[in-house]
């Protein structure tokens, strides 16, 4: 599957837009990691807890988003974007979302 944020892809043809394709999770922080984000925050420095809990919810988003794209026969997404939003206090959502298309090479 080529996901790309650009409206095309170099180098290929659209052929058929499929429609909007999103995926989705929401994590909570964890206690464990709260404290040692928490220490963190004392001497300074990145927060690698919440740096790793961020980067596992984006790929997972994108990987719901890419099944999602694969059920409507696409090969490819364009335009994909990634938003992040507070659901509850301590819980965000990570959507990822883009434009499921069907490319050949040109």
């Amino acid at each position: 599957m080529i996901i790309a944020t650009t409206e095309a892809v170099a180098g290929m043809r659209m052929v058929k837009v499929l429609g909007l394709v999103r995926g989705s999770t929401v994590r909570a922080r964890h206690l464990g990691r709260d404290f040692l984000a928490g220490l963190r925050t004392l001497v300074g420095g990145e927060v690698i807890e919440y740096t790793r809990l961020l980067a596992e919810a984006r790929e997972e988003a994108v990987g719901r988003m890419e099944e999602s794209a694969e059920e409507l026969g696409a090969n490819a997404i364009v335009s994909m974007r990634l938003m992040t939003s507070m659901v509850i206090g301590g819980a965000a959502e990570i959507l990822a979302y883009g434009t499921a298309v069907l490319v050949k090479e040109s």
